[in-house]
């Protein structure tokens, strides 16, 4: 029962979108983003220095 109901669900959202070209539009814009975001645990160029920069400021002047 729960099978026919995702298809049904996946079947009725494929011809929204087939028929909806903004719809279309909104929803590829939405994966394009989704793949340029980092992973979890991945740190980004420029944030990632930054930020482990502060933390050795922080902990060298705990030990010294």
């Amino acid at each position: 029962m729960k099978k026919k109901m995702a298809m049904a669900a996946l079947g009725l959202g494929a011809a929204y979108l087939m028929r909806n070209k903004d719809a279309r539009n909104k929803l590829s814009k939405q994966f394009e983003t989704f793949g340029s975001t980092p992973m979890r645990g991945e740190k980004t160029g420029s944030q990632s220095h930054s930020r482990t920069a502060s933390s050795k400021k922080g902990l060298g002047s705990l030990f010294s």
